[in-house]
């Protein structure tokens, strides 16, 4: 796949990305809580998924918003 794209095509989609990293980090968060209590390791998988999307959001935002997240407490 060779296609080349401009700089506005690729923010394009990297903010699709992050919207789409943004929609399974709150999905996989709901199953986490809806699992805690029925399913343990059900639970505890969603929420390894839940903190594995959270990282491609941080990092999408820091691209597409340099410095906006900076130093976290």
């Amino acid at each position: 796949m060779t296609d080349v794209v401009d700089s506005d095509e690729l923010m394009r989609r990297m903010q699709r990305a992050r919207a789409c990293a943004r929609q399974e980090e709150r999905t996989w968060r709901a199953r986490s809580e809806q699992l805690r209590s029925a399913d343990p390791d059900g639970a505890r998988d969603a929420a390894v998924r839940t903190l594995a999307y959270e990282a491609v959001v941080t990092v999408l935002e820091e691209i597409l918003t340099p410095g906006k997240h900076s130093e976290r407490p």
